[in-house]
């Protein structure tokens, strides 16, 4: 069991040297480029505060699955064990199945689901059969959670479809835009090794931590946006940019707003 622990059991190894920069962080910049999800907990709920006074349980779920991402990936690179490969993949896994309790609209819901309640059953059966089989295969579980990931973004595209906001779709552009770059780098990172060592560039996993923490930022606004608007029908979600809107660089936010009117 305690190999299971050791440095560097984990049958994954990302592009970056091991032990380049340090005598007990295996991967530095991997490890250090996790501070992002330690930001983006903290930063998503003050922000988005009126939504967690109305759903406490989604925000704050949520927040903390976030600081457990940033937890267990640091442990995880900093180490590159096995134990720590499964700690970071599952709490990613557990993340995405929590999006889909509690920001998946209803009539999202497989036809012999009749309520919210057998639907988190089903996602609950689902998550405990995903867990054990990463135990069998860990060196899959990356893809699985991407292909997840893809099944969400569709679900979001479904509901842009029915949106005519031009803020939403703006939003969701930049998001889209972010995600993209980001899979690219994980992508590469992991296909394309042998070419960044060559170029002696071996980060893009680290810069992937950044860039798939600011695809959340743009895309949980919007997941909270389309959750407002089937779930909480006394209010009229609009979405606002911190620290304003005329500013070059701003981060979108949910902003909660009395009496509610469809468009």
């Amino acid at each position: 069991m305690a190999s299971r622990f050791a440095y560097l059991s984990s049958e994954v190894d990302w592009c970056e040297g091991n032990f380049q920069h340090s005598e007990v962080i295996a991967e530095y910049y991997n490890t250090i480029s996790n501070v992002s999800f330690f930001l983006l907990s903290p930063t998503l709920l003050y922000l988005n505060h009126q939504y967690a006074q109305q759903r406490p349980l989604s925000a704050y779920s949520l927040s903390i699955m976030l600081l457990l991402i940033g937890i267990f990936s640091t442990y995880y690179h900093l180490t590159l064990s096995y134990v720590g490969q499964l700690l970071d993949e599952l709490s990613i896994l557990w993340t995405l199945d929590l999006m889909y309790i509690f920001w998946v609209p209803k009539c999202y819901f497989p036809v012999f689901i009749k309520d919210r309640t057998q639907f988190v059953r089903l996602v609950g059966l689902a998550t405990v059969v995903c867990t054990l089989m990463s135990f069998i295969k860990p060196a899959f579980n990356a893809y699985l959670l991407i292909i997840i990931s893809l099944h969400l973004l569709y679900l979001m595209c479904q509901e842009l479809k029915k949106c005519s906001n031009p803020r939403v779709h703006r939003i969701a552009a930049f998001m889209a835009m972010w995600w993209v770059l980001a899979i690219s780098c994980w992508l590469s990172d992991k296909w394309f090794c042998g070419f960044w060592q060559r170029i002696n560039f071996c980060y893009l996993h680290s810069f992937w931590h950044v860039l798939i923490s600011i695809t959340l930022l743009y895309g949980c606004p919007l997941f909270i946006y389309f959750d407002t608007l089937h779930e909480i029908p006394s209010f009229e979600p609009e979405l606002e940019y911190w620290p304003s809107g005329s500013w070059p660089i701003a981060l979108p936010y949910l902003a909660l707003r009395k009496p509610y009117k469809r468009c």
